[in-house]
């Protein structure tokens, strides 16, 4: 379930937002973004083909084909129990998590599976999940997957080939933009080869690495739930599609409560990929209007697991009698993953933000090392990697393998690439919110980019002011942008603050229509041809995944180093050259992160330890401990 769950975005935030739950949306697609090389592992061999149970970037599966269960799980967990958690950006009027319509409740891709699964503990590996074994040449020209025969929807019908040709057709046709661009250029056509056995024939222009994960990754759907509903795909509905997961829908009530149940008839939970996991009964997630009073619902009982995303709610609230009377568990959990590139990004389809000056200058005036210091306890680290606490990221000056590859676009990248180690503006003072000599250098920018202080000391090209709009729909994050925007407005700039409500939000996001949004840009260890969605320019003004509408042909022939590097050292290179020309770009202000899960529950769930690297799983394997829910039940703490 590692796939279709919440997991925790690496970066804790001072307030959840909307992009991660977008993100959990589209989690079945999660495996894209491994964008994994298929090297076979312990595959049996037919000709000039290999079928195999599992495929594994640059070595060796972890996982024999006779295993039993994924080493981080507790094979004898018991089942039942109730996980609940809550939510506060915003509210929600589908259950369908695949199209721009609506906004899907929180874990509404819940119901689907795909033929392969990607485990917690292994970096660039997939197993065969629906299907039992795939087949493929050396080429990687095609693969052909067998549906396990005991795989069935969660209305008891068979999964069959023309479900998974169907699901593949009409998210090619009339799924999100930038899914949609990632199938196209990967696969050229699907057919059914026989009842229980589909065949994906890919492009041969599409990178090898990633092709198999690509068509492997793809939820599938039961064709019959589609038809029976009469809606179109595109429309809005809060009757889910079937599919063949752990949960179903138990009830919702539009926009406060969704509650998933597990299927007791589940297919797959004798399999070794699913032993110890999807432990829970039901899963019921409480919405609430603001992440104040989602607090006070997690004290009082209301819900039984927080996440916390606050770092003023962790350092001063958790003391209330629940805490005191060891009824609640606080603690903090390691988090190994990638950060999630929270930042504020700035929307470059506007003529302002064409200026690297104007951008550059932007950064400067946000001081993290003050709001950190002040507003967040010293809790907080910012970095400006995309690819933050790993190996990829780019350091010093570029390596020769690095100019190997960067040379032949000198003379279209930015000099800084070859001659300055990776930008990063330099740390602020703690002590001031406005750091004057940060102040004076991006006065120094804009004035180099046109800009000249009028009467009103406002600055001014061509006549018109430098109108800068702060998007959110927050109160919460008033602390942090007000005194961004008084730094700003102390230099010239025309800065505010647009507070809106929720759906004008999403609607704005959607319609690329503002000036700075907090989003995030979550990388892969491994990543492949959907790097394609947040920094290509085919899909720049419509991938909801590249926001900020980054994208050149320059930055396209960088991401193809990285999308077709065919071993581990060219793609780590490829990478590291990728990540310091998007960070000259200069497009983001990266916000902060946290190297640590904050967390905190009644005391009736238990988890393994160690946690996994890459997970948390707090909804796919956890367990609850019944005895001591039952006391917790007896003390009235419940």
């Amino acid at each position: 379930m590692r796939n279709r769950t919440p997991q925790a975005i690496p970066a804790q935030r001072e307030i959840a937002s909307r992009r991660q739950f977008r993100l959990m949306m589209a989690a079945p697609f999660a495996i894209l973004a491994f964008a994994l090389m298929s090297a076979v592992a312990k595959a049996e061999q037919h000709s000039d083909t290999a079928k195999t149970y599992g495929v594994s970037t640059f070595g060796e599966l972890k996982y024999g084909p006779d295993f039993k269960h994924l080493d981080y799980v507790n094979p004898d967990a018991p089942k039942g129990g109730e996980m609940s958690f809550s939510w506060s950006s915003g509210n929600f009027d589908s259950m369908h998590p695949y199209t721009r319509k609506g906004r899907p409740a929180i874990l509404a891709s819940v119901f689907f599976e795909s033929m392969l699964e990607t485990p917690s503990d292994e970096i660039g590996a997939a197993y065969c999940h629906l299907c039992e074994s795939m087949e493929f040449p050396e080429g990687r020209e095609w693969v052909t997957f067998t549906i396990r025969d005991v795989a069935k929807f969660s209305d008891g019908t068979p999964v069959t080939a023309e479900d998974a040709l169907f699901s593949f057709e009409i998210l090619r046709d009339e799924g999100l933009p930038s899914f949609r661009a990632s199938i196209i250029k990967t696969i050229d056509t699907a057919e059914v080869v026989s009842e229980r056995q589909i065949k994906f024939t890919f492009k041969d222009d599409a990178p090898v690495r990633g092709r198999i994960e690509t068509a492997g990754g793809l939820p599938v759907f039961s064709k019959a739930s589609h038809e029976a509903s009469g809606l179109p795909f595109e429309d809005s509905r809060l009757e889910p599609l079937t599919g063949s997961g752990a949960y179903v829908l138990d009830t919702i009530d539009v926009g406060n409560r969704v509650v998933y149940r597990r299927n007791p008839d589940y297919w797959a939970q004798d399999l070794p990929l699913m032993i110890g996991r999807n432990n829970f009964d039901t899963i019921r997630i409480e919405y609430y209007g603001d992440a104040v009073a989602a607090f006070e619902g997690f004290k009082a009982g209301n819900y039984t697991f927080r996440q916390e995303s606050s770092s003023v709610t962790w350092a001063n609230n958790y003391d209330f009698p629940s805490l005191d009377e060891g009824y609640v568990v606080r603690k903090e959990l390691p988090d190994d993953t990638i950060t999630s590139g929270q930042s504020f990004m700035m929307n470059l389809r506007r003529e302002k933000f064409q200026d690297a000056r104007v951008r550059e200058a932007l950064d400067l005036m946000f001081n993290f090392e003050w709001t950190n210091q002040t507003l967040f306890f010293g809790l907080y680290q910012q970095g400006y990697s995309f690819w933050q606490n790993t190996e990829l990221a780019a350091s010093g000056l570029p390596s020769a393998a690095e100019l190997a590859l960067l040379e032949p676009l000198r003379d279209q990248l930015r000099e800084e690439v070859f001659t300055q180690e990776p930008y990063a503006a330099a740390p602020s003072s703690p002590d001031d919110a406005r750091d004057r000599r940060k102040a004076r250098a991006a006065l120094r920018l804009l004035q180099d980019a046109g800009y000249q202080a009028g009467d009103d000391g406002l600055l001014r090209k061509d006549g018109r002011t430098l109108d800068i709009e702060f998007l959110n729909s927050s109160p919460l994050f008033d602390r942090i942008i007000n005194p961004y925007v008084s730094n700003l407005k102390s230099i010239g700039i025309n800065a505010s603050l647009n507070r809106v409500d929720d759906a004008q939000q999403t609607q704005r996001e959607r319609d690329f229509d503002f000036d700075i949004i907090t989003d995030h840009i979550p990388m892969g260890y491994e990543p492949g041809a959907s790097i394609r969605q947040y920094f290509g320019s085919e899909t720049k003004d419509t991938s909801i995944f590249n926001p900020a509408g980054v994208g050149n042909a320059t930055i396209d022939a960088v991401l193809d180093h990285v999308i077709n590097a065919e071993t581990k050292d060219e793609m780590i290179v490829a990478v590291k050259a990728l990540d310091r020309v998007l960070r000259w770009e200069r497009f983001r202000i990266p916000q902060w992160y946290n190297g640590n899960h904050w967390v905190a529950y009644y005391d009736m769930f238990e988890h393994p330890d160690p946690l996994p690297p890459y997970a948390l799983g707090f909804l796919d394997f956890w367990w609850m401990n019944p005895e001591k829910e039952a006391a917790l039940k007896a003390a009235g703490a419940l």
